[in-house]
């Protein structure tokens, strides 16, 4: 696991808390290396500051998800930075979880295991819903036969509405199915994770064949009908 922090007394005791957990952690004072030593050894799991020296963490979250070997690997925050429009920006651009500061040491290594957790579901079968294929093993999408890179959490709401056709779904139930409890992810955000699933498996984002609007009470996934 890659601490990128600072502030030396908190990366610290982030690093105790979580090898006393039994995690093996780096950690790193700016942003600088963080990716290039990432390539040469992939982390189980990314926690990033965002007001760090060299590359910020916005920065550094980007490069990974753009990176076909780290992609997939979780991201949570761990920052100041505590703004609605901090979280909203971070779960945009993919992380998996964000925490603010100060934060509780336990529930910080509860929200790590969570993520983490996410990543290893009982294997159902693969299964198709319209020319959109998902296979919950490898986590993989593929859209018209085309591969569809996706973060964790975005493919675990995929995953969700599309074995739930035909049901509308509240952003708090969503929260609820998809989400740990320990994770801060507003109602919001939800909106955000549809929005980039739409730009992913949609042919057209603003006129959405699968993921539906409905409006005052949240989203429903539809498989549409075949043209004869």
């Amino acid at each position: 696991m890659y601490v990128v922090e600072d502030d030396v007394d908190i990366a610290h005791l982030v690093q105790h808390q979580l090898q006393q957990s039994g995690y093996q952690v780096r950690t790193f004072s700016s942003g600088s290396s963080v990716f290039s030593e990432a390539v040469k050894q992939q982390p189980i799991l990314f926690m990033l500051d965002i007001m760090i020296p060299g590359i910020n963490g916005f920065d550094l979250c980007k490069q990974i998800r753009a990176n076909e070997v780290l992609a997939k690997t979780p991201i949570i925050f761990l920052t100041a930075k505590g703004n609605e429009s901090d979280r909203l920006a971070g779960f945009q651009l993919g992380a998996d979880d964000y925490i603010t500061k100060p934060f509780s040491p336990r529930e910080l290594v509860a929200r790590v295991g969570a993520v983490l957790r996410g990543l290893h579901p009982s294997p159902p079968q693969t299964f198709s819903v319209g020319n959109i294929e998902i296979d919950p093993i490898s986590m993989t999408v593929k859209v018209g036969g085309n591969p569809i890179a996706m973060t964790v959490r975005e493919f675990r709401l995929l995953e969700y509405l599309s074995r739930n056709q035909g049901r509308v779904f509240t952003r708090g139930q969503l929260l609820d199915a998809v989400w740990s409890s320990g994770s801060y992810v507003t109602p919001r955000s939800i909106d955000v994770y549809v929005w980039r699933l739409r730009e992913k498996i949609e042919t057209q984002p603003e006129q959405p064949k699968y993921l539906k609007t409905v409006h005052g009470a949240g989203y429903r996934f539809d498989v549409p009908k075949p043209v004869k």
